[in-house]
């Protein structure tokens, strides 16, 4: 369909526009531009384009409609005499008409009819080949220089860039793989995609508008500071401080005298005084950016709260976690991304298109709460929306006792829960943290729309889709302890591709249902769900659908005596998604019990071990029974009996 009309003249078209993929074009624009300036270019309506001596690109189009697009720029800096204000579909007409138009790419206007821009592509014509996509240049954001970012972005984007870079920030760098042939970095609030080589104006972000260039700016700085290192992923520290200041030595300080009190006191004989303190040290570091300790402090208060109320997510094992990650943080605070200094509290997103993963529910002291769990393809992340109902909403004793069941049908961003854990979200008014929790503002409800998840599980991209766990597990080797990790929401949670679902069993002495299951290159996995109060038909309504022909789990994915556990959140079945938390049913069904294997004596001893120090921390050092004392001995001779000299003697 390349006509006279559309070659260009002048000198060849620039390779940054001919490697503007469909969704690419519709990642920088919207999907609807795309399919109209297709649809119009299919008809013959094709623009005559010339290009300039300075490289600038020209197009005149039938309407009358005159575009330029000048060098070192991305379409958001092309210029159209149509009425339409920012980037319109002549601008996209132009990208099209000079691939159509270059000899080696004479397909390319067919390109977005093909159908490899998704769901929402146009269908394809009779007889429009696929063009190939050609091999990608070795080639590092990097290399891109502060000039270019520049004259792609402004001056004021770099400043605001540079006064981020002052305070110092964490970045996870991904170099292209098979699966992901495109550079893209991790930023603490965004991700940043670089989908053509050498055109750094066409890199992509989930930040809104407003932050692109100051993102893209921290993005390239963070491959600098890659650039040396040979792996395929490197976390990196760009700028800031290399250690802490005197002051937050002593807030850690602080800190870590408030923890070895509670473990001398024990949870059992704290009263509120040290709660209040901890909550007040909490709220101390949030305010000096001292994210991730703070997250541990807070979520140290909120257990001693649970306790103190009887509240059944209570868990001694977790206080023992949190106790002993405030003294990791503070041993290792000189190391990058240990504290979480200078980390964005929230980042506006731009339009965002996102897929419900399912959702959990748990009790809190004050009512109920569900964690929704959505996948964000284009930035290849999990984030977190929460809501919280308490007691003072007119349900009084009842808030406490509502089931997961009969939280499905209740509101939210315009629509019922049920619906928002099992369906597709694209929102304009998008907020996420540097923990990934999501948030999206209540007053724009006509900015959120949500649609049936249908099939969007099985197009999910890497790493967000899962076929080989295998492969996953080993990406994890060399990270650092999770102890002083940035504490990310659903940092495991994936989609597995599942080939075949083995065995589904109950364990009633654990309280746990139990299946093994394989993923699509064969590698086995075990499936474990504990039984919940507040969710009583969950694990009836798992064993139900994870029977019915299930092909993809969403879950947490773990590693614990050397295999792999799935923690699972929500099931795909021909039926469509399931998820148990929100399900019907008291747990009454009969379920084939499961054949329990005995640990290895080496994770039955680090488990015990790891149970014995919880109740210390459950009762405290100064109030240590007898039987505690004993357990604790028992644990540290299992240690020792299995080579685990140096544990046995710390216990």
């Amino acid at each position: 369909m390349t006509t006279d009309a559309t070659r260009t003249q002048g000198p060849a078209v620039r390779a940054g526009l001919l490697a503007l993929t469909p969704d690419t074009l519709a990642a920088l624009t919207n999907r609807g531009l795309v399919k109209r300036a297709t649809k119009e270019l299919a008809a013959g309506t094709v623009p005559t384009v010339t290009t300039g001596p300075d490289g600038t690109v020209h197009a005149r189009h039938a309407d009358g409609s005159a575009t330029s697009l000048p060098p070192g720029t991305g379409l958001d800096n092309g210029t159209c005499s149509c009425a339409a204000s920012g980037v319109c579909r002549h601008l996209v007409a132009l990208v099209l008409a000079c691939q159509s138009a270059d000899p080696g790419g004479a397909d390319a206007v067919s390109a977005p009819e093909t159908g490899a821009a998704g769901p929402d592509s146009p269908e394809a014509p009779a007889g429009s080949p696929a063009p190939a996509p050609p091999p990608a240049p070795a080639w590092s954001p990097g290399s891109v220089g502060d000039d270019e970012l520049r004259a792609a972005f402004g001056a004021p984007a770099l400043a605001a860039a540079r006064r981020v870079l002052d305070g110092g920030y964490g970045a996870r760098v991904h170099r292209p793989t098979a699966g992901r042939p495109e550079p893209w970095v991790e930023l603490p609030a965004c991700t940043v995609r670089f989908p053509v080589p050498g055109e750094i104006a066409y890199a992509l972000t989930d930040a809104s508008t407003v932050r692109r260039g100051e993102v893209v700016a921290l993005a390239v700085w963070a491959f600098r500071a890659a650039d040396g290192e040979g792996a395929h992923e490197v976390t990196v520290q760009v700028g800031g401080r290399t250690a802490p200041e005197a002051t937050t030595w002593h807030q850690l300080d602080s800190v870590a005298g408030l923890a070895d009190e509670l473990l001398l006191s024990g949870v059992a004989h704290s009263g509120p005084v040290l709660a209040a303190a901890l909550t007040r040290a909490g709220e101390a570091l949030s305010a000096e950016s001292l994210h991730w300790p703070a997250g541990a402090v807070g979520e140290l208060a909120d257990q001693l709260s649970a306790y103190s109320t009887r509240g059944a997510h209570y868990r001694p094992e977790l206080v023992a976690a949190l106790l002993t990650e405030i003294h990791a943080r503070r041993r290792a605070a000189a190391l990058p991304g240990v504290l979480g200094t200078q980390e964005a509290g929230t980042t506006p997103l731009r339009r965002v298109r996102l897929t419900s993963l399912g959702c959990r529910v748990r009790t809190t002291p004050t009512g109920s709460a569900a964690e929704v769990y959505v996948a964000h393809p284009g930035a290849a992340t999990v984030l977190v929306l929460r809501k919280e109902w308490a007691t003072s909403e007119g349900r009084g004793r009842e808030a406490t006792e509502t089931t997961g069941h009969q939280l499905a049908g209740r509101r939210l961003l315009g629509t019922t829960l049920a619906k928002l854990a099992t369906g597709n979200l694209v929102s304009e008014s998008a907020r996420r943290t540097a923990g990934r929790v999501l948030t999206i503002a209540g007053n724009r409800l006509g900015a959120t729309n949500i649609t049936p998840v249908g099939v969007a599980w099985t197009e999910l991209p890497e790493p967000l889709l899962v076929r080989d766990l295998a492969a996953l597990t080993a990406g994890w080797e060399g990270r650092p302890p999770r102890l002083i990790r940035p504490r990310i929401e659903a940092e495991t949670v994936r989609v597995i591709a599942l080939s075949e679902v083995e065995h589904v069993g109950y364990d009633p002495a654990e309280q746990q249902l139990e299946a093994v299951v394989r993923d699509e290159a064969g590698n086995h996995a075990r499936v474990r769900s504990g039984y919940r109060p507040e969710c009583p038909g969950a694990l009836d309504a798992l064993a139900d659908a994870l029977e019915s022909g299930a092909t993809h789990l969403s879950g947490s994915v773990y590693l614990s005596g050397g295999s792999v556990r799935i923690d699972p959140i929500a099931v795909l079945a021909p039926a469509g998604v399931t998820v148990p938390d929100l399900a019907p049913g008291d747990g009454s069904a009969a379920l084939e019990a499961v054949v329990r294997q005995s640990p290895d004596p080496l994770t039955a001893a680090l488990d015990e071990a790891i149970a014995a120090l919880a109740s210390v921390a459950h009762c405290g050092l100064r109030h240590l029974t007898d039987p505690a004392r004993a357990r604790l001995d028992d644990a540290a001779s299992a240690l020792s009996r299995t080579g685990l000299a140096r544990a046995a003697t710390l216990v």
